[in-house]
């Protein structure tokens, strides 16, 4: 009895641990532009995806609209407002459209996320000089993209 339920408890460690493992931008699966995994394998944070939605790299304020982020100035009008996207979108067709918009539309002027590779032209951040080799990182970690997600889902009508 001791020793199934030690087999039990570890069969849910490891499986733990595999769903836990982060996601490389080269190997996001992609089903008609959603992605149902986690990329980070951990929850997204609400409160984390309003301010990455608003500062740094995200910035998605920039060319969308979001009233419950009415506070912050400045809000573009080049992408649609995303005020109730939750009602438009499941949560893995959020994932996909952040993580790369492009797979589910192709002409979108959204920056691909989580993507690192098949750039026509790259350049080194910020300098406006041509990339100089080595490992290109994408703009938002995996944990960022569950974070962005996570905001996303409670913007209902």
């Amino acid at each position: 009895m001791y020793f199934r339920l030690g087999l039990s408890f570890a069969a849910v460690i490891c499986a733990t641990v595999a769903v836990s493992e982060e996601v490389k931008p080269t190997e996001v699966l992609f089903v008609d532009g959603a992605v149902e995994a986690s990329l980070s394998g951990q929850p997204g944070d609400p409160s984390s995806g309003a301010d990455i939605m608003n500062k740094g790299a995200g910035n998605c304020i920039a060319c969308h609209q979001v009233s419950a982020l009415a506070h912050l100035p400045f809000q573009g009008e080049i992408g649609p407002p995303l005020d109730g996207v939750a009602d438009r979108w499941s949560e893995a067709e959020l994932r996909g459209i952040v993580t790369n918009a492009k797979i589910m539309f192709e002409d979108s002027m959204m920056p691909s996320f989580y993507k690192t590779e098949g750039f026509i032209r790259l350049g080194d951040e910020y300098t406006g000089k041509a990339h100089g080799g080595g490992e290109v990182q994408p703009l938002l970690t995996a944990q960022q993209i569950e974070d962005v997600v996570a905001y996303l889902v409670t913007l209902k009508e």
